[in-house]
């Protein structure tokens, strides 16, 4: 596999984490460096990470692991969005809700990046430089989770009010994407 087609699919692996790194930017009332990079630090590790699982597994768990993941991203992206939902309608804390806790990033970290253990799957079958692939995955999805706390901090910071009702009705239609999209529903 080629430099170039690593690098694409490193960029479409992101884009769930990138996706939810807006949601973690909007929910802070001011940037901060340190918790940004926490959160790119856990997308990009995992990012990497599955990858690197799913290389190992090969093709003997191929079948199960395709019928399962996108379950498992529905139902976690569904449950953080819902909760993030509910607290959108309880009253405004004084504190900073950016909840970068290891319990909620692991579970945000995991359902960003199930897609990316098949994908390490399909690196066994083509004999793929997989350190290699691993590090430009995980360095790529860290650049673009970081640009994506940026991005949704300048927009949160405009509408803070329904920041998180927004990031929660975001994680819920991402999980509901990755199912119909691997249940051959939705082609995008």
């Amino acid at each position: 596999m080629e430099i170039f087609e690593i690098i694409l699919i490193g960029i479409g692996l992101s884009m769930d984490a990138f996706a939810v790194s807006i949601c973690k930017g909007l929910s802070m009332k001011k940037f901060n460096w340190k918790n940004a990079i926490i959160i790119a630090t856990y997308f990009g590790v995992f990012q990497a990470l599955m990858p690197l699982i799913g290389y190992f597994l090969g093709i003997a768990f191929q079948g199960l692991v395709n019928t399962i993941t996108h379950w498992i991203s529905f139902i976690l992206l569904t449950v953080i969005g819902k909760n993030m939902i509910k607290e959108s309608f309880n009253k405004p804390k004084s504190i900073e809700n950016i909840n970068i806790n290891a319990k909620n990033m692991i579970l945000l970290a995991i359902a960003t990046s199930l897609d990316a253990l098949v994908v390490g799957i399909t690196f066994a079958f083509f004999k793929t430089n997989i350190i290699f692939a691993v590090f430009i995955i995980g360095i790529i999805t860290f650049i673009l989770s970081l640009i994506g706390v940026l991005i949704g901090n300048r927009f949160g910071n405009k509408f803070h009010t329904k920041a998180e009702l927004i990031g929660g009705l975001i994680l819920i239609l991402i999980g509901i994407k990755i199912l119909l999209e691997h249940l051959g529903i939705l082609n995008l």
